[in-house]
């Protein structure tokens, strides 16, 4: 069973969908089960973000489906790589620093960034298990150490000082998340309604309106939101926001205003020769 509150976000934040959400990621698992099966000799990985998926589409899916992924991996031995970029150190609500922690798996590899340093400076990690990383290979060791920017003495620093303030019992990450899904679902909720707009999704710290047309000029959209005080960048047909899990009431009702306020005018299907 997915968890009441995966469940909650995925029925509140949608506008509309042509099939339940359950029934259609239930085909979507048993596809790639079919496919993992049919093509194990061959497969070293499933890569996947879990939950959210990011430039891909901004998609939110069911928790199960990554059960699922990672089930029909230990099965025939394909290893397991969670792309949590976008989606670790708390992104995705819940109460789970991870998203990977929300689905109740353990990837073999995840990819971390983004907030691992608060986004202050650049940083990435990738981590493994012992079985992964400890591959005793004198002709090709799986995570090699030694190139030049690695563990940059400043970033560690950074990603150090962030980590400790973000697990820090005072600062109370899961309650911000919370309250910043809260507010996004309020927010936004009321673009659902809007001839231009095709579905709203909330999840955790993530609010993403998805455009029923890929042919808006994103340019124009920018210099709108821009006109009221917030920057946003669109792309394909979706307009998203992943706030800082500190931003205050005012100013998130501001980004969540602004985009209610650009899209509720926007011409449905505008001609993409404009």
């Amino acid at each position: 069973e997915e968890s009441s509150s995966a469940r909650s976000s995925s029925s509140s934040s949608s506008s509309s969908s042509s099939s339940s959400p359950r029934s259609s990621s239930s085909d979507a698992a048993d596809a790639m089960e079919r496919l993992i099966a049919e093509h194990a000799d061959s497969l070293a990985a499933l890569i996947l973000e879990p939950v959210v998926q990011g430039a891909g589409g901004m998609r939110m899916y069911d928790p199960a489906y990554v059960r699922r992924a990672a089930a029909a991996c230990e099965r025939h031995g394909v290893l397991l790589i969670a792309d949590e970029i976008a989606t670790a150190f708390g992104r995705t609500g819940g109460g789970h620093l991870f998203a990977s922690e929300r689905c109740g798996v353990a990837p073999d590899i995840v990819c971390v960034g983004k907030a691992l340093t608060g986004g202050y400076v650049s940083m990435a990690a990738t981590i493994a298990t012992d079985e992964v990383a400890l591959v005793d290979d004198k002709e090709a060791p799986p995570l090699m150490h030694g190139p030049t920017f690695m563990a940059n003495p400043l970033a560690a620093a950074v990603a150090g000082a962030s980590l400790g303030l973000l697990t820090s019992p005072d600062y109370a990450w899961a309650a911000k998340v919370d309250r910043v899904e809260a507010g996004l679902k309020e927010g936004l909720a009321p673009c659902a309604d809007f001839p231009a707009v095709e579905e709203v999704r909330v999840l955790g710290a993530v609010g993403v309106v998805e455009l029923a047309s890929h042919h808006h000029d994103h340019n124009r959209l920018a210099h709108e939101f821009i006109k009221r005080g917030v920057w946003l960048r669109s792309f394909r047909n979706l307009v998203y926001t992943m706030p800082p899990f500190v931003v205050d009431q005012p100013d998130l009702d501001a980004v969540t205003r602004s985009i209610c306020d650009v899209l509720h005018n926007l011409e449905p299907h505008p001609d993409p020769s404009d």
